[in-house]
């Protein structure tokens, strides 16, 4: 469905009825990424994913400010508002679980439990942000320049998504083809917007959050693992969860494993 929100449209797709679960994609995906993930988990519960700006057939505009996690954390808190749930348990993976911590942060008071698939509260120190927004920024303009197609060739080949070449060759297409759907201006604006260079520090505030986080990395995802280690280290009562063999996307190289461990941590929330 379309949902709009200030002055962008959303699109938001609802499967299944019961207590709400908000799945927010990564970089370069949208809501086909969780398909396997909600098509298991809507038999139980009401599985909503969003498109974030830039990607999938939510809007793409051509003004960066719009892509502030702060303006994108208050759309959600809209959209959430004209669905009519008042918290949730909040899944986000990269990208998106970099926005869900934001948005937990922000309105806490509308989450239940946060669960966080491969994500970090950002980048500790300003040089390693400014650094990390000029590499953004430059990647980019490259997006832009080039376009889509030589983008994701590239993309696709980077060490972090290394182990989803072991996927079966129809997953790999799926994934490309996803990839390819998406707006020049949409991804280059991410970057520019929501990269992890333009996030704030999180890392001083992990304390803030009382109800239920769970950590989900893969094994063969060592710089994840360590943040999430590191992230424990600062608050306690976060849980970690290791998907042996696994790399960067776990719910996608592990959909149906993903779906049961979600399954099963629901019971304890």
């Amino acid at each position: 469905m379309i949902l709009q929100v200030d002055d962008i449209r959303y699109f938001v797709e609802v499967k299944g009825e019961g207590e709400p679960l908000v799945f927010l994609h990564g970089f370069t995906g949208d809501t086909t990424t969780w398909s396997g993930v909600t098509d298991q988990l809507s038999a139980t519960n009401r599985c909503v994913s969003i498109d974030l700006i830039g990607h999938g057939r939510t809007e793409s505009p051509k003004d960066v400010t719009r892509y502030t996690m702060d303006r994108v954390a208050a759309d959600i808190s809209s959209l959430l508002d004209e669905l009519d749930i008042d918290n949730t348990v909040l899944v986000g993976y990269s990208m998106g679980g970099r926005m869900a911590l934001h948005f937990s942060l922000t309105y806490p008071e509308k989450v239940k439990a946060l669960i966080l698939e491969s994500a970090s509260p950002g980048l500790r120190t300003s040089e390693e942000r400014k650094e990390r927004r000029k590499n953004d920024h430059a990647l980019a303009d490259r997006i832009e320049r080039e376009g889509i197609e030589e983008f994701v060739d590239f993309w696709q080949e980077i060490p972090l998504f290394a182990s989803q070449k072991r996927l079966p060759d129809k997953v790999r297409s799926e994934i490309r083809q996803q990839r390819m759907s998406q707006s020049a201006t949409g991804l280059s604006n991410s970057l520019k917007g929501m990269g992890t260079g333009a996030q704030n520090s999180l890392w001083d505030r992990l304390d803030e959050l009382t109800f239920p986080v769970r950590l989900l990395v893969g094994e063969l995802d060592h710089k994840f693992v360590h943040i999430a280690e590191e992230m424990k280290k600062l608050n306690p009562d976060f849980q970690i969860l290791t998907f042996s063999n696994t790399g960067h996307a776990i719910h996608v190289e592990e959909s149906r494993k993903f779906g049961t461990i979600i399954e099963e941590l629901l019971l304890i929330t």
